[in-house]
């Protein structure tokens, strides 16, 4: 019987490889749907690499190599547990495909410019991994939020902010084309956790001293919507996604 387990997780691993799973929408975090049912004993089905949040917004997710982490709003980063669930999390099987290495000072725009000339096309999904030295990281963990729940343009103005600087560590995240903004975040959503893993969080700037770039190309995303009453009674079409993703998920200090 253990064999026969083993040889379907193993097909199923294979068969999505090529695929980014994204549990709920963006569009849904804007609108204040901040419980979800997608427990962490199922990541692992669906990926190794990810980034993503928590229930009531307590804590950024992120995973590389198999190993996913939750960086709270007090500024370390904990284990993931199989009973903690998530509302809206990209998880991926992270295979490279490019690898690109920078020896020289980047800013986050130089690089953002560097990268959309080393990939084929930008109508792509990709993950992206970032290991090396920063010379600075600009991070943040929205707090923990409590019923009744405010949009998220309203959660994130209280938000810790924390400043990495000549710091080791690992940026993951995902580069989602134009055409599916609103389903996650279009352009880069990366978050950052340091090499001792004690924190981290959501990346709205950084500076790269020196590190190794590696890029898994993707062509299909599997979209898995959340089951609860609170989604399905959700009014997702009266959002400017633009200036919401904008005021979220941007650079407050812009």
């Amino acid at each position: 019987m253990k064999s026969i387990s083993k040889q379907k997780v193993i097909q199923s691993v294979d068969k999505n490889l090529d695929q980014v799973y994204q549990v709920s929408t963006m569009v849904s975090l804007l609108d204040g749907i901040y419980d979800g049912d997608f427990y962490m004993s199922e990541i692992k089905e669906h990926g190794d690499f990810g980034i993503g949040t928590f229930n009531q917004l307590d804590g950024e997710l992120i995973g590389f190599d198999g190993e996913f982490y939750r960086l709270r709003s007090d500024g370390k980063a904990y284990p993931v547990q199989e009973t903690d669930c998530s509302p809206f999390c990209s998880l991926t099987f992270f295979r490279p495909d490019i690898y690109h290495e920078i020896n020289q000072r980047m800013t986050l725009e130089a690089f953002e410019k560097e990268m959309k000339k080393i990939v084929p096309s930008e109508n792509l999904f990709y993950a992206i991994r970032m290991d090396g030295v920063f010379k600075k990281v600009k991070t943040r963990t929205v707090e923990l939020q409590e019923k009744p729940y405010v949009p998220m343009v309203e959660a994130v103005k209280s938000q810790p902010i924390f400043d990495f600087d000549d710091v080791k560590g690992t940026i993951v995240g995902f580069w989602t084309p134009q055409f599916a903004h609103g389903i996650a975040v279009s352009g880069f959503h990366l978050h950052f956790i340091d090499e001792d893993r004690n924190g981290g969080g959501h990346v709205f700037d950084y500076e790269i001293e020196k590190c190794t770039v590696q890029i898994s190309q993707k062509l299909n995303m599997n979209l898995r919507l959340p089951n609860t009453k609170d989604f399905f009674k959700a009014d997702l079409a009266s959002h400017d996604l633009v200036a919401g993703i904008e005021a979220t998920e941007g650079n407050p200090e812009q």
